[in-house]
Parts: C-alpha cells; structure tokens; sequence
C-alpha cells in the first residue's frame, strides 16, 4: 500500500512539473515574431513555411526540464574491514525479479576472513545483480540494484493464493451382486507313489577358476577452495617458512581441577549463568604464566628488527565454525574472571556456528590456545599464528598409570600439553620454564588463587 502511493505521488508530480513546465515556457521564450516579406519574387506556400522554421530555429528558449528522480537503487559492496579490500561471492539468494523485504540477505560475499551477508536497506524489487558466483568484487563498487517502489506480493510472504481443494465426489455405493455358488469341487485324485531313490556316486568338484577382482566405480570430484580456505593456507605456509618453530611437551594432571570443577559447578553456573569448562582456567593458567615469562607475549617486528614486548594479554581461542576454524580474541585477560572467559567463549561459539562474527573479533592477539581435545586427539604439534610467538595445543584427557608422590601406582586423568614457540625470540629456558608453569597451576588450581 504505501509504494501505491509513493508511485501516484510520483506520477502526480510529473504531471505538475510538466504543465507548469509548459505554461512558463511562453514567459521564458524570447522570439522574434515572424513577419511575412514585403517583397517575395515568386511568394509560394513553401517558402512561407521554410522561412517560418528558420525563425523558429532561432528562438532563444531559456526553461529547464525538470528531472524526476528514479526508485531504482544501486547497492555497493559494504565495507569489511580496515585490511578487505575485496570479497568473493559465494551465494545469491535471490534473483532478478524477486521481491525481497527489509533486511532480507542478497547477495553473501566471502573474504579472507569471515563471510558478510549483504541484506537490503529496504523493500523492493531486485532489479539486476551485478555479477555471477565465484566472481570478485571491490569495495564501493556496484553489487546489485533494487527498485524500492515496486509493490509487494499479495499478502505481504510471496507465495500465491492458496486454490481450496475440490470436494470429493461422492462414490457410488453399488453392492456387488452376491457371487454365483461355486459348484462343488470334485475329490482329487490320490497321489501318484514317489519314486524310489537310485544311490549315485558323490560329482566331482568342480575346477578352479581364475578370480577377477572388479574395481568398481572410483569417482572423483572437484570444488573450489573458498577464500578462507586459501587464506588459512596461505598463513600457516608463512609461518612455517617464517618462523624457527620448535614443540615442547608436557603432561599435566586434571584430577584436583576436574575435582574441583565437580564440587563447584553447579553453584557456578546457578550463579554466572554459563557453565563451567575447562578453558577458562587454562586461560587464566597461560596468561599468569605470559606475565611470568614476557618473551612468550612479545612477538618480532620484521621491519625494523626489534622485539615488541607486550604488557597487555590478548588471548586467542581456535573456534571450530561450518566455514572452518576461526580464532577470535578474548581481550586483556588478565583482567578477566573465570566466569568472563566463559561467558565470552560461550558468546564467541554461538556467533561462529552463526556465521556472525566480525573481523573485530578475530583480528589481534598475543598468544594462542588451541584445543584438539574436543576430537580426541592424543598429542600434536600446532602452528604458530602469526605474528604471535608461541601456541598452545590441548589435548584429550585419558586415565593413564603414574606413580604418585609415595611411589604407589595409581590411575590418574592425563593430558599432554603441547607449547610450539619461535625460537628465533624464544630460547628452550623459556619456553619449558612456560609450559612448566602452566602445567603446575592446572595441577594444583590453588596456585592460581595465591598468584604463585
């Protein structure tokens, strides 16, 4: 209804601005009046008339037409970032034709990054798309049109009248005439004596053949990487071939945290509203260790060959998402709580399952955490994150045989730890004296209330 009335508002001022248009053009148009010649050799209708478009021709008219602005809108690429430039479309929704309402996404750009949904900025008709899948587009340049006054569909959804089903007809109801009597069937006759068994001698067996194996059918298909993909390819081969990565492990018993954890649980989530996990303490355990050891949090400037020491802890937590792992940031850990490190993770995971997080989110950090224990992974050596210095990699938990502090041997809940730094900043000293520090205070959670 109210783009009916913006399209008869629309064509009532066109109307307006056309007949004031054409009754001042008479006020506006200097002419000289025509006047006919006092002396014409042969005076004809024809010369009359050629002379009078002359003078017409020579009229200085001075009025503008006015310009009726069009309801066609062109869309750009949205800004994505300080660092995007570019995105790649992956998905179109919709098509040229269809009505989309306010907020309705598009046209879905991928980046190196994350995914950014373009959504309308109101209602309308697509008018054009202005490129195909797969094709690249810069930012603020023309990604789609939109006619805003176009109407909706009927009832506001898009789908068409609903066609009420036809009644059923009626069915005949004709009782079958009732079957003729079958006539009494005649007795049979008795069964013929079998035949008596002739002893045969045992058949040979039979000879072997040669087996062949069929293969079957072996397919193979292709898809394209998307650009994230390419992009965590491309970050983790310069960091191989940037850093001197070396792994040190450690192992760390869970069972006084995971005690603990059983204990206080339930009244930590009655009380924050978010469960209780495993990476706030780890969190809380790297960033006292990150205070303890500087040269963990500090990171190299290529430029100008000096070593920028941080004194803030910006810690990054892999986050497994449909388009693939994402690390976003929990910002100036050593401020935070454990129930602030849940509560933010909590948040971090619920916005990559929904492909809502932003490039603020993932962009900075000063360490990494990441945990292949969630799949079940025994030990592994993770990659560095570039330009940070050092990982930790987390892994699954399992009962194993250790011998105690009274030489008895008893089944404890084991994990190994994993810290791959960059040894070009980092010496073996440091990076054990870590690792070692953060295994003790997940071992004995106490240490992480006293600050020792």
């Amino acid at each position: 209804m109210l783009a009916s009335i913006r399209v008869a508002a629309r064509r009532s001022l066109a109307t307006n601005l056309r007949t004031t248009t054409a009754s001042s053009s008479s006020l506006h148009c200097h002419a000289i009046a025509p006047s006919p010649p006092t002396t014409l050799s042969s005076p004809s209708q024809s010369s009359w008339s050629s002379h009078r478009r002359r003078q017409h021709q020579n009229q200085q008219c001075y009025h503008t037409i006015p310009t009726v602005l069009m309801p066609v809108k062109t869309i750009d690429v949205p800004t994505m970032g300080d660092s995007i430039t570019e995105g790649t479309i992956v998905d179109i929704p919709v098509g040229p034709g269809d009505y989309v309402h306010e907020d309705d996404v598009v046209v879905v750009l991928e980046t190196d990054k994350v995914s950014v949904d373009v959504r309308a900025p109101e209602g309308g008709k697509v008018v054009e798309i202005l490129g195909e899948v797969d094709d690249v587009v810069d930012v603020g340049s023309g990604l789609y049109r939109i006619d805003t006054d176009a109407e909706g569909p009927p009832g506001g959804g898009g789908g068409g009248d609903v066609v009420p089903a036809a009644e059923e007809a009626p069915a005949v109801a004709s009782d079958p005439a009732p079957a003729a009597a079958a006539p009494a069937a005649a007795p049979a006759p008795p069964p013929p004596p079998a035949p008596k068994k002739v002893a045969q001698a045992p058949a040979a067996p039979p000879a072997m053949e040669s087996v062949t194996t069929s293969l079957g059918n072996r397919p193979e298909r292709r898809s394209k990487m998307s650009r994230m993909r390419q992009r965590v390819a491309t970050r983790l081969k310069e960091s191989q071939n940037t850093a001197a990565m070396l792994t040190t492990f450690q192992e760390v018993d869970m069972g006084n945290f995971m005690e603990m954890r059983a204990r206080h649980k339930d009244e930590f989530q009655k009380k924050h509203g978010v469960k209780l996990g495993f990476m706030s303490v780890f969190v809380k355990a790297c960033t006292s260790a990150l205070q303890e050891v500087p040269a963990i949090n500090a990171c190299i400037d290529d430029a100008t060959n000096e070593v920028v020491y941080r004194d803030y802890c910006d810690v990054s937590v892999a986050v497994a998402s449909p388009n693939g792992l994402v690390v976003p940031v929990l910002r100036n850990t050593e401020h935070m709580t454990f129930a602030d490190v849940e509560r933010t993770i909590s948040l971090f995971g619920q916005k990559a399952q929904d492909g809502t997080l932003a490039l603020d989110d993932m962009s900075g950090g000063t360490f990494t955490i990441s945990n292949g224990g969630t799949f079940g992974s025994l030990m592994g050596t993770p990659i560095i994150n570039q330009p940070q210095s050092a990982i930790l990699g987390m892994h699954a938990t399992k009962m194993r045989a250790v011998v105690d502090g009274k030489g008895n041997v008893v089944a404890r809940p084991m994990m190994y730890l994993a810290l791959t730094y960059d040894h070009r900043l980092i010496d073996g000293r440091e990076g054990v004296t870590f690792l070692k520090s953060v295994a003790d205070k997940i071992t004995d959670p106490a240490r992480l209330v006293f600050d020792i």
